[in-house]
């Protein structure tokens, strides 16, 4: 008995004031994930994860062992694995996206893929930004990539350049995805009158044929290879899981993939990439900026959208409710629906869902392709 209350003892005496940051980190990410159900099939396993990784002498990760050597740890080993040899976590997790979007909406109107491409003005910007806050290059643009509002991205992107903050790029990503309905209305309020939220704008839902829906992937693919190789394993697994989708012939598989695959991955993401999430190299002031540095991105993402349709909206008999182009962020669907939903707050009969889910749908699309860039550019 008292043999068991010294090695807790010893045990409580070896925690760091930086483990102890990582606790109330990793329990405020799981709170977040019960309490308000903020994206809960991440926080909660990265929240879990970040306090598995903390603890000392955690055989959560590889420990070197006197007359034993060296043990692994099951997180370190799928970190290593899962995403450090292959990035296959996060690529398999955009099949499962893939699964899921309906590009019928874009098809449909596909002046919608212009938003997808503006949106993602707060990415460079961000990169810049970094670079004169004296972040390594490579560094500077994983963390520009958190304003695609796109967890896997950033965490493939961060990984493939060997940035040194993968943690908090992978926490910021996944928080600023949590709380879109909480920022991007203030961003969209920032550089919008109300006249201009109030434009309505008719859906014409075209008809969008099978063969065309099943061809889209497929050319898609053949443009992101030859435009932006690198943007290949991104943009491929997203339309390899919408082709699963379309082509008919794989119901059973496509829903799998939208459920059970989606599902199982994201749970393994999130505890994995808590390997990341070490005190050593996350309590730093580094954090915070990267954290703001997010934040900006993102919201300037959301702006650089709103922008681009009132740009157009100049030269265009039919206008464009700027905030539609504010849904050409990655974050899918969450983005529609607040486009949604403050429409409806100024004009309860002024509906742009199917205006907003055809940008949203593009700037999946564009987000994966600006990863391609950003690792194009600075690999």
């Amino acid at each position: 008995m008292l043999s068991g209350l010294s090695f807790l003892w010893e045990g409580i005496l070896a925690v760091t004031w930086q483990q102890i940051v990582m606790y109330i980190v990793g329990i405020l990410l799981i709170w977040l994930a019960i309490k308000k159900e903020y994206e809960p099939s991440l926080l909660l396993p990265m929240g879990f994860g970040a306090i598995l990784v903390n603890l000392p002498g955690t055989s959560a990760i590889n420990q070197m062992m006197e007359g034993v050597g060296e043990t692994h740890g099951i997180i370190q080993w799928l970190f290593e694995s899962g995403i450090a040899a292959s990035e296959a976590f996060p690529l398999l997790l955009f099949i499962g996206i893939g699964a899921m979007i309906d590009f019928g909406p874009l098809l449909a109107n596909p002046k919608m893929f212009l938003f997808g491409a503006g949106a993602q003005f707060g990415i460079f910007l961000t990169v810049v930004v970094a670079v004169l806050l004296g972040f390594d290059l490579k560094d500077a643009a994983s963390i520009g990539i958190i304003g695609a509002a796109d967890g896997p991205t950033s965490i493939l992107v961060s990984q493939v350049l060997h940035s040194n903050y993968i943690g908090p790029i992978a926490v910021a990503a996944y928080s600023y995805m949590a709380l879109v309905p909480i920022i991007q209305p203030m961003a969209i309020r920032m550089v919008t009158t109300r006249k201009e939220r109030l434009i309505r704008m008719e859906y014409r839902p075209g008809s969008v044929s099978k063969a065309t829906k099943i061809a889209f992937p497929i050319i898609v693919t053949f443009i992101a290879g030859f435009v932006a190789p690198d943007s290949v394993s991104l943009v491929g697994m997203i339309m390899f899981g919408n082709l699963i989708r379309e082509c008919g012939v794989l119901n059973s598989l496509s829903q799998t993939a939208q459920d059970d695959l989606a599902n199982l991955i994201t749970l393994l993401l999130g505890i994995t990439i808590s390997f990341s999430m070490r005190a050593e190299q996350f309590v730093q002031v580094s954090t915070i900026l990267i954290m703001g540095l997010g934040l900006v991105a993102f919201i300037f993402d959301s702006i650089g959208g709103c922008l681009l349709a009132k740009f157009i909206n100049l030269f265009s008999k039919e206008k464009i409710n700027p905030m539609v182009g504010a849904a050409g962020i990655s974050a899918f669907p969450m983005s529609a629906r607040v486009i949604q939903k403050m429409g409806l707050k100024e004009d309860p009969t002024n509906h742009l869902l199917m205006h907003a889910i055809g940008a949203n749908v593009s700037g999946q699309i564009a987000s994966a392709v600006a990863g391609g860039i950003i690792l194009g550019f600075f690999r």
